[in-house]
């Protein structure tokens, strides 16, 4: 009688016991494979982490420098701002950074460099994806049947290429993001009209940026407001390509981003 009675506690606090605390590694290393293909990328669940729950995702796509297959640098820039403890207490979300391999990229586009010295970019309006932002895509179908994520507040951002391939992912999933921040990238203005009406933007870029134009990102935000968006355009004084350190100090970027929802 008594092991069945431990039998049956057993049992039942297998079937009861549905919250459990993130451990001290943080962010999660995890691979995706689909079709021979492989996306590393890192997951951070909220610290109490209640799988009886839906829970905000925040999708990060960093920069050509974080590009590789150690599934490591794609932390550089960003994942202390959702390791942070108010962070974590006040948003818990699910948070992943993918990582693009070194001969890929997020976009896709082309770059010419003038004869004075100027970086000019091309952004596709049509075809195939790139490997990576693909496999991105399909990651995306992955995680949206796989973890709790609520479909009305998903968000996505990046940073320079990555936030060139957030502009291109948005037209190429104009329905599935909620909000996005892009920073120091740029995008096709033309393919706006895909996703201005369904997306809350933030859009940041350095005045100084001599890597990528800010021109770029002003010409995302009048496209956006063309096609029926309100997008909001900061634009940082003096400052040069790592405007992200900015963005990740903007004391408001997070209640903004967590308040969307559709």
């Amino acid at each position: 009688m008594r092991m069945r009675k431990l039998i049956y506690l057993i049992i039942l606090l297998s079937f009861s016991i549905t919250v459990w605390a993130q451990d001290e590694e943080g962010f999660l290393k995890r691979e995706f494979i689909h079709k021979g293909d492989t996306l590393r990328y890192r997951i951070l669940y909220p610290k109490v982490y209640d799988v009886s729950k839906s829970y905000p995702m925040v999708l990060f796509l960093h920069g050509a420098g974080e590009r590789g297959r150690d599934n490591e640098k794609q932390l550089i820039h960003g994942s202390k701002l959702f390791l942070d403890e108010k962070f974590r207490r006040e948003y818990p979300a699910i948070v992943i950074f993918p990582q693009c391999p070194e001969e890929d990229f997020w976009a896709s586009v082309k770059f010419t460099t003038t004869a004075e010295g100027k970086r000019e970019f091309t952004f596709a309006d049509r075809g195939e994806p790139t490997k990576s932002m693909g496999l991105l895509i399909e990651f995306i179908k992955h995680v949206q049947k796989t973890e709790p994520v609520n479909p009305q507040r998903l968000y996505v951002g990046g940073l320079s290429m990555g936030g060139m391939g957030t502009f291109e992912l948005l037209w190429r999933m104009p329905k599935t993001f909620v909000a996005a921040f892009p920073i120091c990238g740029g995008g096709n203005p033309d393919m706006a009209k895909k996703y201005a009406k369904h997306v809350n933007l933030w859009i940041f870029h350095g005045a100084d940026d001599a890597v990528v134009p800010v021109s770029l990102s002003e010409q995302m935000a009048e496209a956006i407001k063309k096609y029926g968006g309100n997008p909001k355009l900061t634009i940082y004084p003096g400052v040069n390509h790592n405007s992200w350190d900015n963005t990740f100090a903007e004391p408001e970027l997070m209640e903004w981003l967590f308040n969307q929802m559709k």
